[in-house]
């Protein structure tokens, strides 16, 4: 009996090492979840947000495994613990998230109107109806916003605007001129620039993705220092967001 006692003894140290020694291990693979942005997440894997993410985890040995889901579903995946980070989240949205100290890139906001409507700024958004789609809380990052309608998809923008049913959509700039591009008539709408806001990942509470936040903001002050990034957005030919770093 004293054997089979030290043996189980024996046996259950031996399990304590491996158990510690994996979660000593570094992860290899970091789960992320995005919306299907065209030229920056897309499903297939291209575009410059994956492009800059990849330059981020995978010298370190961190493989991408990428899945699409629109953008409210990905912060649920994350508060869940389903998925390590989602993608192109605004700074502190979600209290049951983690943000790094770096932003990843930034995204240019835009207000689309008709063309005969006065020209929006900052300062006066408060005073036109805005739209924009759910769960970008636009509201809590722009000034002065009292009246605002969330829509569940981009494709019925163009005829709010022309029908009245709104005086300004706001977006990003990407999907701001894609629904122009999409327009019968381009020439009705004017678009105008209005803020800038970082983007980040937006990581779970697990031990794992901590690991991963504190791997990404290392890597992300070593890429920035030695401009390793740029060229990503010289590539895509968008602007490069840390020049003020």
């Amino acid at each position: 009996m004293a054997r089979r006692g030290l043996m189980v003894m024996v046996f259950a140290l031996f399990c304590s090492f491996v158990q510690a020694g994996e979660a000593g291990t570094a992860p290899s693979v970091i789960h992320l979840a995005s919306e299907d942005w065209e030229d920056y997440t897309a499903a297939d894997g291209h575009g410059l947000g994956w492009d800059v993410l990849r330059k981020v985890f995978e010298p370190a040995g961190v493989k991408l495994d990428i899945r699409t889901e629109p953008y409210v579903r990905s912060m649920g995946l994350a508060e869940r613990g389903e998925i390590d980070a989602c993608v192109g989240s605004y700074r502190d949205e979600s209290q049951s998230l983690l943000y790094p100290r770096w932003n990843f890139d930034t995204d240019h906001i835009y207000a689309l109107g008709l063309a005969s409507s006065p020209v929006p700024t900052l300062e006066t958004l408060g005073n036109y109806r805005l739209a924009w789609v759910r769960g970008y809380d636009y509201q809590d990052y722009l000034p002065n916003v009292r009246r605002y309608n969330e829509v569940l998809r981009r494709t019925g923008i163009v005829s709010m605007l022309t029908q009245n049913r709104a005086d300004f959509y706001i977006d990003a700039l990407t999907e701001v001129d894609d629904v122009l591009n999409r327009a019968k008539d381009p020439s009705q709408l004017r678009r105008t620039h209005i803020a800038e806001l970082p983007l980040y990942l937006c990581f779970a509470k697990t031990d794992k993705a901590r690991t991963l936040m504190a791997l990404f903001d290392q890597r992300m002050e070593v890429l920035v220092k030695s401009g390793e990034l740029k060229p990503i957005f010289e590539r895509w030919k968008q602007p490069y967001p840390f020049d003020m770093e």
